[in-house]
Order: C-alpha cells, then structure tokens, then sequence
C-alpha cells in the first residue's frame, strides 16, 4: 500500500466544549446545546498537543502527500484527519467527492475593472452543489460511527434550510441508506424550483412551514430539545469541524503561504466563517502556516446582525436578531444565526493573534449582491448570488479603504450558479418584488431573440426556410461575407 493511502493511526479525545458556561461532555450522545446553559459547543481534541511533536514542514508533508491518495477515506475533507474528527474509524467516513472545489483566478479583464487581485474558490462544484457538502460529510460520518455503537434501528435527521442545507442533508442521508432517514423544514415560498428539486429527487420528507428561515429554525430547535432526532443544522459542532477543510484547502492551495490573502465570505448562520476561522487558527497553532489571512464577512444590508454588532464601539457592542427582508442571497438571509456566540469567540482570537483588521465584517447592498454575480460571470466564473455578495463585499472594502492594492483577494462561491438561476432571470425581466429593493440595469439584461417566426416553417421550403434564418442572423450580429 502507497504511503498517500494509510490511514492515520493519531486517534485523539473529542468532547463538546460549551462556549457560555465552558462545561464539557463527552462525544458518545448527539449535543447540540448545553444542558446547563443553552449555550452552543464547539469540539475539541485533548490530545492535539501530542500533534505539536510534528513540525509544521513535517504537517504540510503528510497532507501534500494525501493530496495524491486513491483512499476513498482520505479523498475529500478528511485528507486533513487529524485537525478534524480524528476519533472516527476508517470505515466509519462517508465520501461523496466533497471537497478539492477548485480556487480559480479572475481573468486579468475583471480583476482591471475591479482593481483587485482575486480569485472564487467554486464550492459550487460539491456533490450537492454547495460547500454544505463538507460539513455533512462529518456529520453524517459522527452519525455513522454512533449508529454502529449503540446499534440504533431508527434515526430522523432534520434540519431547517433556506436550500442547501436541505439539499446536502437529503443527499448523505439517501447514500448512508438505513437506519438513517431524512426530514427538511423549509419556508414556504422561500426556496428555488432547483433548490427544491434536491431533497425531493434525494426521497427525503420535505415540510414546509410559512415565514423565513429563522421560523424553521425555531422549529427545529424545539424538535431537537424535545425528541430523538439528529438535528443537522450548524448548530451541530461536527458540521463545523467538516467546513473548517475550507481553510485548510485554501492554504494548501498557495503552498501555505498566507501573506497578502483575504478571505470574503457571505455570513448567514454564521456556521461557515466560524469554521474557516476556526481552520486557519488551527494551521497557525501547529506552525503549518506562519500567519493568518485577513478574513472580510459579508452580509446584506437585508439580513446583517453580525455586521450591525461588530459596528459598534468594541466595549458597547451588543448583539440583537434582526427582522429580514427578501434577499437574493438566499442562504444569508437569517436575522439570528445560531452560530453567532461561535463568531464572537473565534473572531476575538482571530484578532489577537492575527493583529489589528485582521477580521471585519462588511455591509453590502442587494443591488450589489445580484450585479456583482452578474460581473463575475460574465467573466468566466459560475458564482451564485452569495459569490456576488462576496465581490460586492470587496467593492465594499475597497471603498472603506480596507484593501491593499497588491493583496489577493479570495471569494467565496458557496453554491453553484445554477441554483440561483431564477434570480439571474428575474433581473433580465425586471420582475422584482419591491421589497428587494433591485431596479435592474437594462444594458445588463441578456435574454434570447426569436432569429425566424415559427409559422415560416410551413411557407418556406426546408432549404429556403435555411437560408432565410441564416440571412436574419447575418443581419443581428452585422456579419461580413466572405471574401472569394
């Protein structure tokens, strides 16, 4: 057997650790608040000192090496086993081909008319089509190795979504198979046709309930402190683990060398900036990177409780829910992100070890947000409607003065395009709800042009009916004949 395809023999000693009260309790039961004080967990490995004997070259060997491994096991998100969930046996992780999205430079057109180095890392490109993928493939993999445990016959998994998470949830929970059965809560009204179609094709139960995303959630949650179901949503610590590979691939990718990056990512539930802060804090610690990339989060001026509290003076901040409004970034919006306490504690490391502006939080306009997909798409990208956000994040930024000109700036495409295809169409025929606040720009309005009527079919002959279509053609685009 290849060196690249061994499993890792490092096995440490997780427990939930509570970010209110800092009571601990072990990893054998599903948690997903404390007990004692309602407060969210984050996991940690006691043993991750004994990873501190590796030197941070001997760490970027091992996972350089496994970047070439045939081991279904150490394919995806867990390549970086030991900074993860490294309590799970090898036949205990499920792979689906998440993870390794690719991080693609803009073309030297966008990146002129932005002013800005930048690229998208296409989490689009997971199985499910979206970076949801990575924190399921942990859970899933937890619920798998408990499932054997205690022998369970009969597990509900649920989650609230405004898409995504339904669609991985649906998708892991159909290829885990039995005793595994998946139940989603999405908003009425609020989910698009694709996004929908995901669950649905994958067999899960899908219940709809009327309001937004934070009326499933609450629902959810009542759900999870009530019965035995596996709630899935990010309040659930072992998706955060999964979603921490981001960080580790987005170094990896730069040989991990952080110096001159910044990392923009959409907040929502505020799940994934936890875990890529979360991520790049762990390379630092085990001196596998040497600094940490400044981090930029996002959010739409219609759903912005984490830009809201980091706005305020540092010792009067205090956090409030917000009421939402429409958004194009569909996944973001959320008034009260269960993962928010997760932020402030991370974020308050991240700086103190990362320095002054090494973490800021930005507000961007729904205006922005759509036009700013449309931008890096017409320039080669497939980013969705929080890809945008994120390129409007950097606008953004730039005008706050938060950039340097040299620094490379890496956006985070959490989904893929065609899953927001219906706002792209909305946009084009200016069919916008008022309280999305979007007057489309008509100059960017790209719809089909009928070349030929349909009824000339039955008054031309075939090859006549050929030549006129052509000759109408010849007209629109103005082309020129050949010359003999």
């Amino acid at each position: 057997m290849r060196e690249a395809d061994i499993f890792p023999a490092y096995r440490g000693e997780m427990e939930y650790v509570c970010l209110g009260c800092q009571a601990r309790y072990p990893i054998d039961e599903l948690h997903y608040t404390c007990p004692s004080c309602r407060g969210v967990f984050l996991l940690e490995d006691k043993q991750s000192g004994e990873l501190g004997r590796t030197s941070g070259q001997g760490w970027r060997n091992i996972f350089d090496l496994r970047a070439g491994t045939k081991n279904p096991a150490l394919r995806g998100i867990f390549r970086f086993y030991e900074l993860m969930a490294p309590v799970l046996a090898e036949d205990a992780i499920v792979y689906l081909g998440e993870g390794n999205t690719p991080i693609t430079r803009s073309s030297t057109a966008l990146e002129r008319l932005v002013g800005q180095p930048m690229a998208f890392k296409n989490d689009g490109q997971n199985p499910s089509a979206s970076f949801k993928d990575r924190g399921m493939a942990c859970a899933f993999s937890y619920l798998k190795h408990l499932v054997a445990k205690h022998e369970w016959e009969h597990v509900i998994t649920i989650c609230a979504s405004t898409g995504d998470t339904s669609a991985a949830a649906a998708l892991y929970a159909a290829y885990v198979g039995d005793p595994l059965k998946s139940v989603v809560l999405l908003p009425q009204g609020k989910v698009t046709a694709q996004q929908l179609s995901q669950p649905l094709g994958s067999g899960a139960r899908v219940l709809e309930i009327p309001g937004v995303f934070d009326d499933c959630m609450k629902v959810v949650e009542h759900l999870a402190d009530h019965y035995r179901v596996a709630l899935l949503n990010s309040k659930n610590a072992w998706r955060i683990l999964g979603q921490e590979s981001y960080a580790f691939e987005v170094a990896q990718w730069y040989d991990w060398d952080m110096s001159g990056k910044v990392v923009f990512v959409p907040i929502g539930n505020a799940g994934n900036i936890t875990a890529i802060m979360s991520g790049f804090l762990k390379l630092l610690r085990l001196n596998i990177i040497d600094r940490l990339p400044r981090i930029i989060g996002v959010q739409s001026e219609h759903a912005d409780p984490v830009f809201r509290y980091y706005a305020q003076d540092k010792d009067a901040r205090r956090y409030e829910a917000v009421a939402v409004r429409p958004s194009v970034a569909q996944a973001a919006m959320i008034g009260n992100p269960v993962s928010f306490p997760r932020v402030a504690y991370l974020a308050e490391q991240y700086e103190a070890l990362g320095g002054f502006g090494s973490f800021h939080v930005v507000q961007v306009s729904e205006q922005g947000i759509i036009e700013s997909m449309l931008l890096a798409n017409r320039h080669g990208h497939i980013a969705c409607t929080q890809g945008g956000e994120c390129l409007a994040g950097l606008f953004k930024a730039k005008e706050m003065g938060l950039m340097d000109a040299k620094e490379l700036a890496i956006l985070d495409a959490t989904a893929h395009a065609l899953k927001f295809a219906g706002f792209q169409d909305m946009y084009f025929r200016n069919a916008f709800p008022a309280e999305y606040g979007i007057v489309p720009d008509q100059a960017l309005a790209n719809v089909p042009r009928l070349v030929i009527a349909q009824d000339a079919r039955a008054t031309l002959s075939e090859s006549a009916f050929t030549v006129q279509a052509a000759e109408n053609v010849v007209g629109i685009l103005g082309l020129d004949k050949k010359i003999a």
